[in-house]
């Protein structure tokens, strides 16, 4: 096979290069993964033995695709090339040398779930408080030591804090403990060969001449640890082809440094680099909305994309009323594009947060849209909502034995399998529902939170009862005593909740929990997985690295959501967030629409937004600006289901409702009506000044 064909300039000059240093800054779409398995080939071709090439990528589905591509090319000796993850390479070089690592041969990899056991058990056996500190901090701060690969010297540089002090306490601890079950995590996949590395010069010089050509993909998203493996490692031969865009890294948050591909030219002052600027994926148009933002950043290698599949249209930007109007206007044009002969696997709707994708999810699902979601849960799905849903059905009907069972001990209230088995019984017995059946004073505290919420729920709007939810139950406070990414997405998720109950009290004018309740879960109905292959794709910007679609739509470009608020304050964050949107930008190929909201509510607050910085960045001659209905946008506008006037009403006056029909008030308060309905309806409690509500 001839891998010289189709090969473009710049990309054969990088495939034939032999020895030294190389920098291949492969932009968007430009075929950096044929340029690596054609690099290595070529290195075979030209006598160099499979055993001695090294090549890193940072999945396994990554390093999966380039062994399948190595076979295809047919070339003698390609299964023998070391394909893999930089933690795949870490653990070949320990099992090769486990008396230089402190472990037997039949060491154990603990998994996330286990550090976090580990942690609890020393923050247990030390009485340290919890509410202090969470054991997800101190995992991340042990991660932050290995990854950095910090000396003591470093960390009393780092850790200064009282919280820092602490985790740095049980960091000591929680590596004698797996020194002592002859164990490591995942970090020490790298953390233990760099420093075998490092002080074994025979070692070190053992590996250097077993892979004298290294390669490695990514390197923008290389962290200190890999960046010190791979200097040490290419150090003698200094054959080292690192394959990466700056202007692609968006892992900070992860450790992934993208300045060690700024800097590889200083490290290696002889290096050749070879720019891929010719994109295979996108129109030019897509390409020169993609480089005018990612052009306004300073930290990053200058380049502009130029594609092979012609001009194509502009970019199409649409300002929505709000954040249902703005998925209403997706949903018309996704329709458009399927009677134009789009399919629907062609499609992905991109955001910046978890918790927009509620509204997106609702308004594809309504529409009757396939659609399959990325690298997230369905928001009913999502642990920590149904745990809030079974809260609030157990307030409606404490003998919801099922809703008990589930949040009884959520958060960790000491109860365990044996204490609900014991009131199972109980409750059977007796036949009385669990809830009946607490009489001890373990069960009580739950009970009594129960108790209490169905007292507020009399005086508490919907989205006011959800906080007192999470403040009583201290759902909300366990998730902020955890620092970790993935605690802070679930309180986003929780507090978006609040958006949802805002929303049936504006279109319905309702504050009856059961009738809430009833609503959603027709929502939540709906299946989360799609077997459909024909589907359209949800996910986060973050998710979407590595993947490509014909028609991307980009929703909630506003400042604050993209960027994203936290950037603002922190170094180098908008930087970051500019770098994302040129990944999602460069996903789409055929057509890029972004869009953006007049106003948005996000965590039950209605707020009026500012659209993103990153659409002035944008020049005009590369947009089109739809417009959209304002007699649509005007149906779904907030403010006209309420009275300007404050209505008067009294007890025994009969009014008629939009919904339930005519009914007699029979409660009146400063929020809120109580109307009697027919039997069909019962009684209502309805938010005082909705205009659904007509006196007759």
């Amino acid at each position: 096979m001839d891998i010289f064909k189709d090969l473009n300039e710049q990309q054969e000059k990088a495939v034939k290069h032999i020895d030294g240093p190389c920098l291949v800054v492969a932009g968007a779409g430009s075929g950096k993964t044929r340029v690596l398995t054609s690099r290595i080939v070529n290195l075979i071709n030209n006598g160099v033995r499979p055993q001695n090439i090294l090549a890193i990528t940072f999945t396994n589905k990554a390093a999966n695709e380039m062994r399948e591509r190595l076979i295809r090319f047919g070339v003698d000796g390609a299964d023998q090339v070391f394909v893999g993850t930089f933690h795949q390479f870490g653990l070949k070089v320990i099992r090769e040398n486990l008396d230089k690592c402190g472990l037997d041969r039949n060491f154990s990899i603990v998994d996330s779930d286990d550090v976090i056991n580990i942690i609890k058990k020393i923050l247990k056996e030390h009485n340290y408080d919890p509410k202090q500190v969470s054991p997800s901090y101190i995992k991340n701060r042990i991660s932050f030591i290995k990854n950095e690969n910090l000396s003591d010297k470093d960390i009393s540089v780092y850790f200064s804090s009282n919280n820092e002090q602490l985790a740095l306490d049980i960091y000591h601890e929680y590596q004698s403990v797996l020194k002592n079950n002859n164990s490591v995590d995942f970090d020490d996949l790298l953390l233990l060969p760099t420093n075998l590395f490092k002080n074994d010069d025979e070692i070190l010089d053992r590996y250097q001449e077993h892979f004298q050509y290294i390669l490695i993909d990514e390197y923008q998203d290389t962290n200190e640890v890999q960046y010190q493996m791979t200097k040490l490692l290419s150090s003698k031969y200094r054959n080292l082809f690192a394959v990466g865009d700056p202007d692609q890294s968006i892992y900070m948050f992860r450790g992934a440094n993208y300045k060690n591909i700024l800097n590889f030219e200083r490290d290696y002052p002889d290096a050749v680099v070879y720019p891929l600027l010719i994109n295979y994926r996108s129109t030019q148009n897509i390409l020169n909305a993609a480089n005018g933002v990612i052009s306004h950043n300073l930290e990053r290698k200058e380049k502009d994309l130029s594609s092979v599949l012609g001009i194509g249209e502009k970019v199409k930007l649409t300002s929505s009323y709000d954040e249902k109007h703005e998925i209403t206007l997706v949903v018309e044009e996704i329709n458009k594009l399927i009677n134009k002969g789009y399919s629907y696997k062609d499609i992905a709707i991109f955001y910046r947060t978890n918790a927009q994708s509620r509204v997106v999810e609702e308004g594809i699902a309504k529409a009757n849209i396939p659609y399959k979601i990325v690298g997230s849960f369905y928001f009913y799905s999502r642990k920590e909502i149904k745990d809030l849903i079974c809260y609030l059905r157990l307030i409606v009907n404490p003998h919801d034995d099922i809703s008990l069972r589930r949040v009884i001990n959520v958060p960790k209230r000491g109860i365990g399998d044996k204490y609900i088995s014991d009131l199972e019984e109980k409750a059977r017995k007796e036949n009385i529902s669990m809830f009946d059946a607490i009489d001890d004073s373990k069960g009580q505290v739950f009970k009594d939170i129960i108790l209490k919420l169905q007292k507020d729920k009399e005086i508490l709007s919907l989205t006011e009862l959800i906080d007192k939810v999470l403040d009583e139950t201290k759902m909300k406070q366990e998730l902020e005593l955890d620092e970790s990414l993935e605690n802070e997405l679930r309180l986003d998720n929780l507090n978006e909740f609040k958006s949802i109950t805002e929303a049936f009290i504006n279109r319905t004018g309702s504050n009856d929990i059961s009738d809430f309740l009833e609503e959603i879960s027709l929502v939540s109905d709906i299946e989360e997985h799609r077997k459909n292959d024909n589907a359209v794709t949800l996910m986060t910007l973050h998710s979407a690295k590595g993947l490509e679609f014909k028609v991307v739509f980009i929703v909630g470009m506003e400042d604050g959501i993209f960027p994203h608020q936290n950037s603002f304050c922190e170094a180098g964050g908008l930087e970051e967030e500019r770098r994302l949107c040129y990944v999602g930008i460069t996903r789409a190929k055929e057509k890029l629409y972004l869009s953006n909201a007049k106003k948005r509510m996000l965590y039950g607050k209605e707020n009026l937004t500012v659209p993103s910085r990153f659409l002035k960045e944008i020049p005009d001659e590369y947009i089109e600006v739809t417009s959209s209905s304002v007699k649509e946008a005007k149906k779904l506008d907030k403010s006209s289901m309420f009275y300007e006037e404050e209505q008067e009403y009294n007890v025994g006056q009969v009014v008629m409702h939009d919904i339930y029909g005519k009914g007699v008030v029979v409660g009146v308060d400063d929020k809120f009506l109580t109307i009697a309905f027919n039997k069909n309806h019962g009684i209502k409690k309805l938010m005082k000044n909705h205009s659904s509500i007509k006196k007759v």
